[in-house]
């Protein structure tokens, strides 16, 4: 697995990712529709562990590189 985002990619994705997770926790997001706070919960999972890995599956399937080494 060799990386493939670059350093503000990964910056914007952490960020993201960690809102989307503490979001419904934290605000009345979702509150009504489960589908909303599992898939904030689910998508906030998705980019903050792609930010710490530095690597994106959909990248490499369509063969994006935003790293520069």
């Amino acid at each position: 697995m060799t990386l493939n985002m670059g350093s503000i990619d990964r910056i914007i994705r952490g960020i993201i990712g960690v809102v989307l997770l503490l979001l419904p926790f934290v605000s009345a997001f979702g509150a009504g529709s489960a589908l909303l706070t599992w898939g904030s919960v689910v998508v906030g999972a998705i980019l903050a562990l792609t930010a710490v890995f530095g690597f994106c599956p959909l990248y490499r399937i369509l063969g994006i590189n935003t790293c520069r080494t």
